[in-house]
């Protein structure tokens, strides 16, 4: 079964590309200079590398616990292991002798 297009889906404003369209084509970092200088598009091509990394990042680590600890923590809702977390940093902080040092 060929897919078929809705003729009142096609957008008139932006129509599909056709094969001499695709042939035509040019990459950002050749046409965005020529659009915006060379040290703006340098700007804009360069990798945003995603979010910043944190000074203190999270481990990921695997611990067992009581099923009724977790369950209710889970039934705090969204954050329960933050909230875990927060419950073993207090410990921690009242249990100052108890720290491997």
């Amino acid at each position: 079964m060929a897919n078929r297009i809705n003729p009142a889906s096609l957008d008139e404003d932006n129509p599909e590309w056709t094969e001499q369209d695709f042939a035509r084509a040019r990459p950002s970092s050749e046409v965005l200079p020529e659009l915006f200088g060379a040290e703006m598009a340098a700007e804009m091509l360069k990798p945003k590398g995603g979010r910043p990394r944190k000074a203190n990042p999270k481990v990921f680590t695997a611990i067992r616990l009581d099923a009724d600890i977790v369950e209710a923590f889970k039934a705090t809702g969204s954050g329960w292991q933050t909230r875990i977390n927060d419950a073993l940093k207090t410990w921690l902080k009242e249990h100052p002798e108890n720290r491997a040092g």
